[in-house]
């Protein structure tokens, strides 16, 4: 149950640089918060995954107890909702099941592992230009260019295009952080609006130029004689795009950086590269790049020893939730790429609205921390600066010389 006298605060001294002793203090003192500024929030591991599990919305229009930034969001227009509302990413049964089964039509295991060496050939370039530099910010020079080029490429989105549509989706993700000021929600709906065209415009010239790529198979996806609409199309093809790499970057980075911190664990993974598909899935426990799922409730939510009445935000601390000890054991706040339950970790999310992408995300990590540990077993750290985010989180900045 929730306390009177503990507010979580996630704009304390430190919480950008280490929020997990602040998700112990949160766990032990308001598992289940209600938060004063309208918003409840859940920590413990079995409520966040019976949270994630629910039948609970994803669809803002379903608030009606407004948290105190979202004050306006009953008020936006269709054109201003992120993604104009149209993605998987806001949608509930049926419509998710329909656009979620299109979409799974053009990414497919079979697609997914046909990358797998062009996956390795990218690592394998970014590496040997850090061999040649000797020093080298692994967010600049691999964690962002590997799964930027393959989503890219997957997509087939020309080159030309590449630096702004990085810039706006780097400002279209801010979306997902709590308590955005009205500065930057104005910035972020600006970038969405533009964005939004200029996806759309690349869905026409496919049309008339189709290839071999996930937009010409997107635009012709079809089920039951049911198809995308323009703008389901191009909603689901903008969410593609921004979960391809904006939260893998973060982590690729969180990956490297606990793995340079704990030369142990590094080590072992080195030494035995069976381990590798379950040090993927440690590592996304350990530092998880997003740290927080939401859900809207539709009808009153027991949970934890509380009720969350309908129409509530409620967001799942997948952060606090990967290092619960009542789940994970006394050892939940230790790197343990042995860990034998690891592959039970939150951060793909959990029933119908599981990550479509997390084939994509633990090939391209694998080929990341596999090669990075075999290929430079003296790295160091020369400077470390995060990106200061409390939801999407991980290093601005990750200088290291090898």
């Amino acid at each position: 149950m929730t306390t009177d006298s503990f507010v979580f605060d996630p704009f304390a001294a430190g919480f950008a640089e280490n929020p997990y002793p602040h998700y112990d203090r949160l766990r032990a003192a308001a598992p289940v918060h209600e938060h004063p500024l309208g918003f409840w929030i859940v920590s413990k591991y079995e409520d966040a995954a019976a949270l994630q599990r629910s039948a609970q919305s994803v669809d803002e229009q379903d608030l009606t107890r407004l948290p105190t930034w979202k004050s306006d969001s009953g008020e936006l227009g269709k054109e201003n909702r992120m993604m104009r509302g149209l993605s998987m990413l806001d949608r509930n049964p049926p419509d998710h099941t329909r656009l979620r089964r299109l979409v799974a039509k053009a990414f497919t295991p079979r697609a997914i592992e046909a990358l797998r060496p062009r996956a390795e050939a990218l690592v394998d370039a970014a590496l040997d230009r850090i061999a040649e530099a000797g020093t080298a910010d692994v967010v600049a020079g691999l964690a962002f260019p590997v799964p930027f080029a393959i989503i890219s490429e997957m997509l087939g989105v020309p080159v030309v295009e590449h630096t702004r549509l990085r810039e706006l989706t780097a400002i279209l993700v801010l979306a997902l952080e709590p308590l955005p000021d009205p500065a930057l929600q104005a910035e972020v709906r600006s970038a969405n609006q533009e964005l939004f065209a200029m996806v759309g415009d690349l869905v026409r010239w496919k049309r008339a130029a189709p290839g071999d790529d996930l937009l010409s198979r997107l635009i012709t996806a079809e089920h039951d004689g049911d198809v995308l609409s323009e703008d389901e199309l191009v909603a689901q093809v903008m969410l593609l795009y921004i979960a391809g790499h904006e939260t893998t970057v973060n982590h690729l980075a969180n990956g490297v950086l606990a793995l340079l911190r704990h030369p142990g664990q590094a080590r072992r993974l080195r030494e035995d590269p069976a381990l590798a598909e379950n040090a993927v899935a440690e590592l996304l426990r350990y530092d998880t790049p997003v740290q927080l799922m939401r859900r809207i409730t539709v009808e009153s939510m027991p949970i934890g020893g509380s009720v969350i009445p309908p129409g509530s935000l409620v967001l799942a601390c997948v952060g606090a939730a990967n290092r619960d000890p009542e789940f994970w054991g006394v050892d939940g706040d230790e790197l343990r790429l042995d860990r034998p339950n690891a592959q039970q970790h939150l951060s793909f999310g959990a029933g119908i609205h599981h990550c479509l992408g997390a084939a994509l995300v633990r090939l391209e990590a694998r080929a990341v921390f596999t090669r990075f540990v075999r290929r430079f077993p003296e790295a160091t750290i020369d400077e470390l600066r995060w990106n200061g985010r409390i939801n999407v989180r991980g290093p601005a900045e990750l200088s290291i010389s090898v």
